[in-house]
């Protein structure tokens, strides 16, 4: 694999709820890259987590770049309104029911970066008809909707086949994110099938402690560039 730096992005769905800032400052502290924010309807996906409010709070605590990952129903309701909150990049999912092309142009119009996410068993060929619109690629490793999910190595193949699909613009290949069951075991495997960002929850937020967490960041990074 390449010598590039890959980040890493903290979920906080994995964290304490009633301390979010606390664990926010906590991955700060422990070298993490990026704040990744799982936004849930209970529509399109069961669950329901947090939304604009909450990001808008935790905004102050942290100089962290924030990445929204929209599991909504109506994202072209929603998306622009992330960027305005503080978010950095914002994707949507290619099985909602939406005008996709129309939501990433918003998104990047209003000055975030705009991804598509595909569910594990999701056609990757959904995304071909908007690699140009496109700043990075969402690859979920895990159905869905809920944390704690056991990492898939099928992803592999996934990663490979959505690079071969899209090809490369401007001489470089679209940035590939993953996001489910990652730890030190399974960084390596997303890393060699070109993962540039590793969505990391569970792993980081079951460790006791700043320093615990710094210890898995490290264990992470050490795993991902082997």
């Amino acid at each position: 694999m390449s010598g590039a730096r890959i980040e890493i992005a903290a979920s906080i769905l994995n964290a304490d709820l009633g301390a979010l800032r606390e664990a926010v400052q906590a991955a700060e502290a422990a070298g993490v890259d990026r704040i990744h924010l799982d936004i849930m309807d209970g529509h399109f996906v069961p669950n329901l987590t947090f939304g604009l409010a909450t990001v808008e709070a935790l905004r102050s605590a942290t100089k962290l770049p924030f990445d929204a990952h929209l599991m909504v129903l109506s994202p072209g309701l929603w998306a622009t309104r992330y960027v305005d909150a503080g978010c950095e990049s914002v994707a949507i999912h290619v099985e909602a029911p939406d005008q996709h092309r129309a939501t990433l142009d918003a998104i990047r119009d209003s000055g975030g970066r705009a991804g598509l996410a595909l569910d594990p068993e999701t056609p990757i060929e959904s995304l071909a008809s908007f690699s140009d619109a496109l700043d990075f690629a969402l690859v979920m490793t895990v159905k869905s909707g809920f944390g704690g999910q056991s990492y898939r190595p099928e992803a592999a193949a996934r990663m490979a086949a959505i690079r071969a699909l899209v090809g490369e613009r401007d001489g470089h290949p679209l940035p590939l994110h993953v996001d489910g069951g990652i730890n030190a075991t399974t960084a390596d495997d997303a890393a060699a099938a070109g993962a540039d960002l590793l969505v990391v929850g569970s792993a980081l937020f079951s460790a006791q402690g700043a320093n615990a967490m710094g210890g898995a960041v490290r264990a992470i990074r050490e795993s991902a560039t082997r």
